[in-house]
């Protein structure tokens, strides 16, 4: 397929992964990693699927401006302006908002995908089609479209989407309701009832029609940002946002917009996709039928009686492991994880406890 010249990606690359720690650390996150051994880091990842959605100068990478030399290092086809830094960490909405004002500034007609920068696809022909099949309703009505997985277990990790069984446009149904990281009794409910999707992060829609639904539910926020109007795409640009983000509030999209909007739409997709959000998701992507028993990246392992466990390095080298059933065994330079598989979204508040009690000596 050819690329969408009228179209434009906003690659979110914020966050520092800390379900990922001790790998991933504050000045690098995993989206800066090569978290799967394949020789490109996630983000590189992204960026090379989105060349063939879009033309490279309409990619847009937003992250904290912290992180604007490891964009340039790792992507160094994206030019200055295209690197949108943020101040301070205020979700997505706020990234949304900010893509959305700026692109318009250069192209009123715009169409406009939102995606994270970690997640794994690996059908990526499939999701081509599905990203043009977006864009062209997208482009000709006024609609908020995300991407829909079938749930494969209850995680409240995820949003979850409630469709309406009659198609408005093929392979495109109206959302009944949107539900942010359910509590674990409802995602079973949801689970259960078969017609609920996972939203998987990526939106597809018009520069019309987000600013007009970010002005109808978060006008304030919305206001804001369009008092930078002028200086967008301009030298005065980053002057602009750093007042911006201490005036805003801190709301996800899911939150803010799209729970309250009546012009969502899904496209229930299925193209190999991961959020790649904890070490049990690595381990799940990274274990074959071949190796059933214990999944290594980097490392050379001997294990006796140990079986069902990921075994990670930075570093090349031979690690040993006895009688261990089911862990994750983490080695970096200067921290050393040993965790239950089962336990791994405590690896998140592990990493938290770490970085109060040694003041962020090993965040």
């Amino acid at each position: 397929m050819t690329v969408l010249k009228d179209t434009y990606a906003v690659i979110l690359a914020g966050g520092i992964g800390s379900r990922f720690w001790p790998v991933s650390r504050t000045n690098k996150p995993k989206q800066f990693i090569d978290i799967l051994g394949t020789g490109k880091t996630l983000i590189q990842e992204a960026y090379e699927r989105y060349t063939k959605i879009v033309p490279k100068e309409n990619i847009y990478i937003i992250a904290n401006e912290d992180y604007r030399s490891l964009v340039s290092n790792q992507l160094p086809e994206i030019g200055p302006n295209q690197l949108l830094g943020e101040p301070m960490g205020k979700n997505t909405a706020a990234c949304v908002a900010y893509a959305a004002h700026k692109i318009a500034e250069l192209n009123e007609d715009a169409v406009i995908i939102v995606a994270p920068s970690d997640h794994l696809i690996k059908e990526t022909a499939i999701f081509i089609e599905q990203m043009h099949k977006a864009h062209l309703y997208a482009k000709e009505n006024d609609a908020l479209i995300t991407l829909g997985l079938k749930p494969h277990r209850p995680d409240t990790g995820y949003g979850y989407i409630q469709f309406e069984e009659k198609e408005v446009a093929k392979g495109i149904n109206k959302v009944k309701t949107f539900t942010e990281k359910p509590p674990i009794d409802l995602a079973e409910k949801f689970l259960e009832s078969g017609d609920f999707l996972w939203n998987s992060g990526m939106f597809v829609w018009s520069a019309r029609s987000i600013l007009k639904a970010l002005n109808e539910h978060l006008p304030e926020l919305n206001l804001t940002f369009g008092e930078g109007k002028g200086a967008y795409n301009t030298a005065i640009e980053k002057q602009h946002i750093e007042r911006i983000y201490t005036q805003i509030q801190s709301i996800s999209i899911d939150n803010g917009l799209l729970e309250k909007a009546d012009n969502v739409y899904v496209l229930p997709s299925e193209f190999g996709w991961s959020d790649l959000g904890t070490w049990k998701s690595v381990h799940e992507e990274l274990t074959t039928e071949a190796d059933t028993n214990n999944t290594t990246l980097n490392v050379d392992l001997e294990a006796i009686n140990a079986q069902n466990n990921l075994v990670v390095s930075d570093k090349k080298k031979l690690v040993v492991i006895k009688d261990l059933d089911g862990y994750f065994v983490v080695d970096t330079e200067d921290a050393l994880l040993i965790c239950k598989v089962d336990q791994e979204q405590e690896v998140k508040k592990i990493a938290s406890d770490i970085a109060k009690k040694y003041t962020n000596k090993y965040s």
